[in-house]
C-alpha cells in the first residue's frame, strides 16, 4: 500500500526555489521520490513518511514517481512555478463564471486564447470526516485552464494567478480552500482557537448546543434539512432568474422559511474548527509561496475580537506549513449595506482589525478595495480589481517588483490640530490625493465629548484639512467609518484612501450586526 494526499496529482504545480514537501502513507519500510533527475528517500515510521525534495527553478513539464519498493505512484505534466492558497469565505469562493466578464474568460479558455498559464486545485468541500470526504478526495485533482474546468474556479484566485503569471513568466497554481458563509473560527484548530480567552465564545456557544444533542436525532434533522434546503434553493434560484422584480420577502412568502445554515452540530460546515479538520489539514504542508485570504463578513457580529481571531488564524496556518514567515496577503472588506437594512457600523471594526494585522504581523499585505463593494449585494461581482491589488501586494512584499507608492493608496499616518482645524497626514500620498466627486466626503471629527460630526475636508498637497462649525477643538477624526457610503478619495494611482480613525479611544461603537447586537 502506498497512499498520498489528494493534492498531489498529475498537472500539479510545485513551488519553485523552495524545499518541496512530499508525504504520505506506506506499509513498506522505505519510500523514494524522484523528480527531474533527483531522487530522495526516507524511512517509514508507523505507516507514515515525509521528505523534502531540493529546490528547483521554474520549468516543466516534469514527471514524479513515488515507490516503496512494491508499489509505484506516478504523476505527469508537473510544472514548477508559484503556488498560492486562496482561503476565506464566499467572496473568495465566488466562481469565475459568476464574476463580471467571467463568461468571456471561460469561453476563451476553449482554445486558451487568453494565454493563461494558471492551474487550480479545489480542496474538496465536505464538512465532516468520513467516506463522503474520502470519495471526494479520490475524485479531485489539479486542473488546467479549460472551459470545462475554470468556470468553477475562484474568480479572485484566477485573476490574481493570471496577472502574477504574466508578471513573473511562470506557471501559477492556486489551491482553493474556502467555503461561503464561514467564520475564521472554522479554519483553525481547537488548540489554537482556545488559546485566546476573548475567543472562547466561539467554542462555548457551539459546545453548549452539541452537549444536549442526541446523535441520532441530530443526524435525522440534518438529513431533513439537506432535502428541504436543496428544494428551497432551487425554487428561489428559479424565482430570481425568471421574475422581473424579485424580492427576498416575496421569495420567503412563496417558498417558506430559509433554514440555512442548518442545525448546529458536527456536520455543519459553520461549526468552529470543522473545516480546519476536513480541508486545511488535508493539504498542509503542501509547499506554498503564500496565502491569499478574503473573509470577515461572517464575523461581523463579533467585530471587536476580529483582530485576535485573524491573527490566530495566521499563526495556525504558518505553524501547519512550518514557516513563521510565510506571506499572508489579505483583502480588506469593501463598502456594503444590506438592502433595506440600517447601517450597523460594524464593518469599520473588521476593516480596522485587518489593517492592524497588516501593521503588526510580519510578512503580511493588505489589498484595499473599499470602492468595489455593492449596495444590497454582499458578493460584489467585479473581482478583477481584487486580484490586481493582491498582485500589487505580492509584488511589493514577496517578489520585489514594485514600490509602496504603486501598491498602496494613501494610508493614515498622523494628525495634528491647529485651532479649530485638524490636519490628517498619510503615507503613500506624495503624488497627491485625488477627489473623484464634487466634494471630499466621509470625514467626521469630534471634540472631548466624543460626539462625531460631519467635517468639511480640503486637500492640501498630500494632507487633508478638516473642520466643522460644531467642533471648536477637534481631538478625534475618522474616515469612512460606516458600512457603506460613496468613496471619493483616492491616491494618484487610483487606489482609495484606506478607512481609519485616529484613536481607538474615540467612543466609536458598532450599533449592531446582521446577526444581532455586536459583542
Amino acid at each position: 500500500m502506498l497512499r498520498m494526499p489528494a493534492v498531489f496529482s498529475s498537472s500539479m504545480v510545485l513551488q519553485r526555489n523552495k524545499n518541496i514537501a512530499v508525504w504520505g502513507e506506506s506499509d513498506g519500510d522505505f519510500v523514494e521520490v524522484s523528480l527531474n533527475g533527483c531522487t530522495v528517500g526516507t524511512n517509514v515510521h508507523d505507516g507514515r513518511w515525509s521528505l523534502c525534495l531540493p529546490p528547483f527553478e521554474a520549468g516543466g513539464p516534469y514527471s514524479m514517481s513515488v515507490t516503496n519498493g512494491s508499489d509505484v505512484t506516478s504523476f505527469d505534466d508537473i510544472m514548477i512555478g508559484e503556488v498560492w492558497l486562496a482561503g476565506g469565505q464566499s467572496n473568495m469562493e465566488l466562481e469565475l463564471k459568476n464574476c463580471r466578464d467571467g463568461s468571456r474568460i471561460v469561453q476563451g479558455a476553449a482554445d486558451n486564447s487568453t494565454g493563461c498559464n494558471v492551474r487550480f486545485y479545489y480542496t474538496p468541500k465536505v464538512a465532516w470526516m468520513g467516506e463522503e470526504l474520502y470519495k471526494a478526495e479520490s475524485g479531485s485533482s489539479w486542473e488546467k485552464f479549460t472551459t470545462g474546468n475554470c468556470s468553477r474556479w475562484s474568480a479572485v484566485g484566477y485573476h490574481f494567478a493570471s496577472k502574477l503569471s504574466e508578471k513573473l513568466g511562470v506557471t501559477v497554481g492556486i489551491i482553493g480552500c474556502n467555503w461561503g458563509g464561514t467564520s475564521a473560527s472554522c479554519w483553525m484548530s481547537r488548540e489554537f482557537l482556545g488559546q485566546q480567552l476573548c475567543l472562547s465564545s466561539y467554542l462555548e456557544e457551539y459546545d453548549s448546543i452539541v452537549a444536549k444533542q442526541d446523535e441520532a436525532e441530530y443526524l435525522k434533522e440534518w438529513e431533513e434539512y439537506l432535502v428541504y434546503q436543496a428544494e428551497f434553493d432551487k425554487n428561489v434560484g428559479n424565482y430570481y432568474a425568471t421574475s422581473p422584480n424579485p424580492t427576498w420577502d416575496e421569495a420567503i412568502r412563496l417558498f417558506g422559511e430559509n433554514k440555512y445554515p442548518g442545525p448546529v452540530g458536527p456536520r455543519n460546515e459553520h461549526r468552529p474548527c470543522g473545516l480546519y479538520e476536513t480541508m486545511v489539514s488535508r493539504i498542509a504542508p503542501y509547499t506554498l509561496a503564500g496565502f491569499l485570504y478574503y473573509q470577515g463578513e461572517e464575523d461581523d457580529h463579533k467585530p471587536y475580537t476580529y483582530y485576535e481571531l485573524l491573527s490566530t488564524l495566521v499563526k495556525q496556518w504558518r505553524h501547519d506549513w512550518k514557516d513563521d514567515t510565510l506571506p499572508f496577503m489579505l483583502v480588506q472588506l469593501p463598502i456594503f449595506q444590506g438592502e433595506g437594512e440600517p447601517d450597523y457600523q460594524n464593518w469599520p471594526f473588521i476593516r480596522e482589525a485587518q489593517m492592524k494585522l497588516y501593521n503588526t504581523v510580519k510578512n503580511t499585505g493588505i489589498a484595499v478595495i473599499l470602492e468595489y463593494g455593492e449596495y444590497g449585494n454582499i458578493h460584489p461581482v467585479d473581482k478583477e480589481p481584487v486580484g490586481e491589488r493582491l498582485v500589487l501586494q505580492a509584488m511589493y512584499h514577496v517578489y520585489g517588483g514594485t514600490d509602496a507608492a504603486s501598491a498602496f493608496g494613501p494610508v493614515y499616518k498622523s494628525h495634528f490640530t491647529d485651532g479649530s482645524k485638524m490636519y490628517i497626514q498619510f503615507q503613500n500620498s506624495e503624488a497627491g490625493i485625488v477627489c473623484k466627486a464634487d466634494s471630499e466626503e466621509g470625514f467626521e471629527i469630534a471634540g472631548d465629548d466624543k460626539k462625531y460630526y460631519h467635517a468639511k475636508a480640503e486637500i492640501e498637497g498630500s494632507a487633508v484639512v478638516l473642520k466643522s462649525d460644531k467642533v471648536q477643538k477637534p481631538l478625534y477624526a475618522r474616515y469612512c467609518w460606516t458600512n457603506y457610503r460613496k468613496v471619493t478619495l483616492f491616491g494618484a494611482n487610483g487606489i482609495p484612501v484606506a478607512p481609519f480613525r485616529t484613536s481607538t479611544e474615540d467612543g466609536s461603537k458598532a450599533v449592531g450586526s446582521r446577526n444581532g447586537l455586536a459583542q
